[in-house]
């Protein structure tokens, strides 16, 4: 079966459940623009929200919130925040050990499209997308202009087709 078949089985899925985690040492629920960025993105491609989250950019704050959603009903997770290079940037280090397939080619498709956008500073993006007990977690920078970018452009297009594929 081919990717226009995937994509027509993948209709079935309808609207997914979501939920989303802002890492950041500064932002609150007030302040989240990226936070509700991704909520106002979501909703209007039909989906629904099903748990959101501010925390600090520590380790066991991030892995307890992936790990509460892997056992509730949400299909997919955005992360956004704490993706840089920064010495405080620890979200894709946390992230990655509890995803079981990782999607690289959604990182170099998100660094390739900001290329355009921003330049060699592109290269800076540790953006990440994986799947863990068939649910798709995916890392954004904290930036609206990434959040729009990386789901306007890559996530939501392939949204229902990559939760069929991955839920199989």
């Amino acid at each position: 079966m081919g990717a226009p078949e995937h994509r027509a089985s993948a209709q079935t899925v309808g609207s997914v459940a979501y939920a989303v985690l802002t890492v950041s040492d500064s932002r609150t629920e007030a302040t989240d623009d990226s936070g509700r960025l991704v909520q106002q993105l979501f909703n209007e491609a039909g989906h629904r929200l099903v748990d959101y989250e501010v925390v600090k950019n520590e380790p066991w704050c991030i892995q307890a919130v992936v790990r509460r959603f892997l056992q509730g009903p949400g299909q997919c997770l955005i992360v956004t925040g704490g993706t840089g290079v920064g010495r405080r940037d620890l979200t894709v280090e946390t992230v990655m050990p509890l995803l079981e397939k990782v999607l690289p080619g959604f990182g170099e498709l998100f660094r390739w499209l900001s290329y355009a956008e921003i330049g060699t500073a592109a290269a800076l993006s540790r953006a990440l997308c994986g799947v863990s007990r068939g649910r798709v977690i995916c890392c954004l920078p904290g930036s609206a202009a990434a959040v729009c970018l990386g789901l306007g452009k890559v996530l939501l297009p392939e949204l229902p087709h990559l939760i069929w594929v991955a839920s199989r």
